[in-house]
């Protein structure tokens, strides 16, 4: 694991013990990078260091949850302290705590925008100091999910902070563009645990566990594979090759690569004087409404 496109970089990953995350981190460490591998679970976390070790790289554990600004800075510090640089994070963490609006408790909704979006800007604001005083640049992978594209019955929470994470992750593009810092955010799409919770794709889902293939047309046609097909993209976007990458969304899963766009004006209307409520009825039928965005994805990803 010496040579590769990252060697003698150091990465961060949080959420590796299991699933994307620790395909993420396995990926980083074949292409050459040492790795601070974070779980909340101990036994996940060194299982993915001892893979990684087996396999010739390098790595280093840190079992803590992410949101608060105490675990961001022993990340940080467990890179410099172990690899003497920080080149990469990916914040990967996330929990799910689904449920319909009116059923949503307060603790539900707190949770996840704790681990998601409070997660990855106290790990983001900690690695982007670390990054700006080698003064090399660096990379930093946000990672959102389709549900933050287009909504997911059930998952207010969740929707709101991967739509938040895109919107961070081109916010950060222009704050440290000048220290040659990307910032950018995968909608990763595979066959996992949370996968598993949509009842589309249990079935299929149960037979990916028991070793059968993914159909072709579920790689294609709904970006859905096993983790080590999004890896991939995350090797990409933190080497060199992506050097001029940054404030982009972009998906990947199965047989899928998606390029999202920003959001954008679909169609404006002009009123001399301004507006009253008749005057918006008659120019939605007239000049908006056949420009209305759709609700929801074409497939149910999750």
């Amino acid at each position: 694991m010496s040579g590769g496109e990252l060697a003698g970089a150091s990465a961060i990953v949080t959420g590796a013990g299991r699933s994307l995350g620790r395909a993420y981190a396995l990926a980083l460490a074949a292409a050459g990078a040492a790795v601070v591998v974070n779980d909340v679970d101990a036994a996940s976390a060194a299982d993915t260091v001892a893979e990684i070790e087996r396999a010739g790289g390098r790595a280093t554990a840190v079992v803590a949850p992410v949101g608060p600004s105490e675990t961001a800075d022993a990340l940080v510090s467990a890179a410099l302290a172990h690899f003497g640089r920080l080149d990469v994070l990916v914040a990967n963490a996330g929990v799910l705590r689904d449920r319909v609006l009116w059923k949503m408790g307060d603790d539900d909704f707190d949770a996840v925008v704790a681990t998601h979006l409070r997660g990855s800007f106290t790990c983001g604001r900690a690695a982007a100091a670390a990054m700006r005083a080698q003064g090399e640049g660096g990379r930093i992978i946000l990672i959102g999910s389709p549900a933050g594209q287009f909504g997911s019955f059930g998952q207010s929470n969740y929707s709101a902070v991967k739509a938040g994470l895109v919107a961070m992750a081109r916010t950060w593009s222009l704050e440290l563009a000048r220290d040659r810092i990307t910032a950018n955010a995968v909608i990763p799409t595979a066959l996992s645990p949370m996968t598993a919770t949509i009842p589309a794709y249990a079935e299929l889902y149960e037979r990916y566990t028991a070793g059968e293939p993914v159909p072709a047309e579920y790689r294609r046609d709904h970006a859905l594979g096993s983790p080590d097909d999004v890896a991939p993209l995350i090797v990409w976007l933190a080497s060199a090759a992506a050097d001029g990458v940054t404030g982009q969304a972009i998906g990947i899963g199965g047989d899928r690569l998606t390029l999202y766009a920003h959001p954008d004006e679909a169609a404006v209307a002009l009123r001399d004087g301004g507006w009253d409520a008749a005057g918006i009825g008659e120019a939605w039928e007239r000049e908006l409404s056949a420009h209305a965005q759709r609700s929801g994805p074409k497939q149910p990803l999750g």
